[in-house]
């Protein structure tokens, strides 16, 4: 018969602390959720535009929202985040960068240069 404390413990959500890559992954899995749901959004965008010159100023009126704005800029990230992620992948497909250090190094790389594209764009719009 087994002792209840010989069984080995999984670590608890507490004391477990996720490695930046792994948050990394899970964030780029969001911002293609984000994308996918973003699209829809501009098809409605679309839709409005061609629906008619009252529509489009509804929609002008609407887009002034600080809500929207965020959504607007949080999408911006998103498809830069994502886009500098895929080129991390294509890295990793030659296999090449899988040393803890470099994975992390790149992984903050990633970040800051997701951010820039979207500051740059924020300050030439």
């Amino acid at each position: 018969m087994l002792k209840q404390n010989s069984r080995p413990v999984s670590p608890h959500l507490q004391v477990y602390r996720l490695p930046l890559t792994g948050i990394i992954s899970i964030t780029h899995r969001i911002t293609g959720v984000m994308l996918s749901a973003g699209l829809v959004f501009i098809v409605v965008l679309l839709y409005t535009i061609i629906s008619g010159s009252e529509s489009l100023i509804t929609l002008q009126s609407l887009m002034q929202h600080w809500l929207l704005k965020l959504i607007y800029w949080g999408f911006i990230y998103a498809l830069f985040f994502h886009c500098c992620h895929g080129v991390r992948h294509l890295i990793w497909d030659a296999g090449k960068t899988f040393d803890r250090e470099t994975l992390n190094r790149y992984a903050l790389i990633e970040l800051a240069v997701s951010t820039l594209l979207t500051l740059s764009v924020f300050l030439f719009v």
